[in-house]
């Protein structure tokens, strides 16, 4: 009868319902995101999508700035030639909730459908999922969602001696940026290894080839790879309100914005739900532990240690990391202290939904028999919602007192009429002006944003990546942002449009709307007037040479790219391999 049940339900034996864990993983993610669905584009912080994203230098890891984007930034560029731009972008914030809700599922307690729904409602409903939303940090998500399913391929991988056919995309889904690639390198090589070194060399391999892409870039533009020493002590696990950084990173808390930082996290709110955490941690453990073993419970606990504990370290130490960052090209990477929590979030939620499982239990064993029922169903309603109940100012795209911050929004039409202009001009990369990274235009409800203006305009460009946080400046690391501001301050236009020109600079389009953009005296270069609208002004600058990337580092990246294809296109060779083998069985 149990076997008959399970394959009816279309699960593994040992699973939950196969309906009831997506359906709710989807309710969850439609309530969070609310606004964000409806026609537009969500732009918030690092999140920039536009209509088409162009392929450039920058995206492919050849552009003069640090790779940042690389390669999400090219998966876009390509997958938005298939999928419109808005669509995309939908559908990738839906996929990070709903996968990874899923996936969590998967680390429940097999067979029990309070744990497995306690595990999504934790995995999707916390404040690193609410804070990396706000920031923008969606492929920190992707790699995020693609967790628990790693945890399970890894297993998998080590116990059976052979690589799931999925793991090639999960890994690559999953190293969409440096520090998502780090996490998911980390998932593998802890989880996934065995002492025989042939194995070894496979996993990291496989690893290598994930995350070649940005490895690579980053290792061309190791010159410039050294970051502000200040930005350590900015980007720092937070506090949140009364509840100390080191504790609000047990919840995952503490990201160093305040203004996508909920409300309820600034209150008693924050010390229930860190409570409850441990509470529900505390009673799972032993018995967790006996589920898992000691080969994945230490390794779990491993990541843990390393996630929370280097979250700590940019909190009391922040002055280290900072020196650290000036002077190890890339080791920027660890200065946002909350992102780092990632690491921690399988064993978090793997401990919770136990507890709740064992809890549950306890209560049922202290009163059996069928009087107790509602009792115990609103139990099980309890620990399944309470992380919702405890963070409820999330819900419908992060709503605040100025309403949600995850609200679709259209671009103004200048902005396709400076793509126009732009795509008409002369050859040469495009300037954007004036030179500071993020923007709150009222188009934009106010909300801050990383400029969106480079990106709309399908070209090259530059654009500034000095940063000021808290009145904090850090300076950038793109040479031809300083080779920018270096012509920009020469006495006239003419002599500021030669100056431009000798950097590959071709076209000049001003934000009038931003601050500082509206004087037109300051930033007026020569040169002829393609568009001028009430907010944005394009001029073309003649004479400019589009700047051409070195050949080894375009051979260099076009191996990186052709490892990182490589690799998913041996996922579809072990999927068939795999599916001819079934059917010669059948047949036999």
């Amino acid at each position: 009868m149990g076997d008959w049940w399970a394959r009816v339900r279309g699960l593994p034996r040992g699973h939950a319902p196969s309906l009831v864990v997506p359906v709710w993983s989807i309710v969850l993610a439609l309530l969070l995101l609310g606004p964000a669905l409806a026609p537009g584009y969500v732009l918030s912080y690092d999140m920039v999508w536009v209509p088409d994203l162009a392929l450039r230098a920058d995206a492919l890891g050849t552009g003069s700035g640090l790779p940042r984007a690389v390669p999400s930034d090219a998966v876009v560029a390509i997958l938005d030639e298939v999928v419109p731009g808005m669509v995309l972008q939908k559908l990738v914030l839906l996929a990070a909730l709903v996968v990874g809700g899923v996936g969590a599922a998967r680390l429940a307690p097999p067979g029990r459908l309070l744990g497995a729904l306690a595990a999504v409602t934790l995995w999707q409903w916390n404040p690193f999922v609410a804070e990396r939303l706000g920031l923008g940090h969606w492929p920190v998500l992707l790699g995020y969602a693609a967790l628990p399913w790693l945890v399970v391929a890894a297993r998998r991988w080590r116990t059976e001696q052979r690589m799931p056919a999925v793991l090639p995309l999960l890994v690559v889904c999953a190293s969409l940026s440096a520090s998502a690639g780090l996490a998911s390198a980390a998932v593998l090589l802890v989880l996934a290894t065995r002492q025989e070194v042939a194995h070894l060399a496979r996993v990291v391999a496989v690893v290598a080839l994930a995350n070649a892409p940005w490895l690579v870039a980053g290792l061309l533009h190791a010159g410039a790879a050294l970051s502000d020493p200040a930005g350590a002590a900015v980007f720092a696990l937070a506090d949140e309100g009364t509840l100390p950084g080191p504790l609000a990173a047990l919840g995952l808390g503490g990201a160093w914005n305040a203004e996508v930082l909920p409300g309820s996290r600034t209150g008693v709110a924050a010390w229930v739900a860190t409570a409850v955490l441990l509470a529900l941690a505390a009673t799972g453990w032993r018995t967790w532990w006996q589920r898992v073993g000691a080969r994945e419970g230490g390794g779990l606990l491993a990541l843990w240690g390393v996630g929370w504990g280097l979250a700590v370290l940019t909190w009391a130490a922040p002055n280290a990391v900072g020196t650290l960052a000036g002077a190890v090209p890339g080791a920027g990477v660890v200065r946002d202290g909350a992102r780092l929590l990632v690491l921690c979030a399988p064993l978090l939620v793997s401990l919770v939904a136990q507890g709740a499982v064992v809890l549950h239990d306890r209560v049922r064993r202290a009163w059996p028999g069928a009087a107790p029922l509602v009792p115990r169903v609103l139990l099980a309603a309890v620990l399944v919602l309470w992380p919702v109940t405890v963070l409820p100012d999330i819900a419908w795209g992060l709503d605040g007192p100025d309403g949600p911050r995850l609200q679709a929004v259209d671009y103004p039409t200048s902005f396709e009429q400076a793509h126009r202009a732009v795509g008409a001009a002369a050859p040469g990369d495009v300037l954007v002006l004036p030179l500071s990274s993020f923007r709150a235009p009222q188009w934009n409800n106010g909300h801050t944003v990383l400029d969106p203006l480079g990106r709309y305009l399908g070209r090259n460009h530059v654009a500034s990546d000095e940063l000021v946080v808290s009145r904090v400046v850090l300076a950038g690391e793109d040479p031809r942002v300083r080779a920018a501001r270096e012509a920009l301050a020469r006495s006239g236009p003419q002599d500021r449009a030669r100056a431009l020109a000798r950097i590959g600079i071709g076209v000049v389009v001003r934000d009038r709307t931003a601050p500082g953009g509206d004087d037109d005296l300051a930033v007026e270069v020569a040169g002829r007037r393609l568009l001028e609208t009430g907010d944005l002004v394009v001029t073309e600058v003649l004479g400019a040479s589009p700047r051409t990337s070195p050949p080894g580092w375009v051979a260099a990246m076009a191996a990186a790219w052709g490892a990182w294809v490589a690799l998913l296109g041996s996922a579809g060779l072990v999927a068939a391999a795999r599916v001819r083998r079934q059917r010669r069985g059948r047949s036999m």
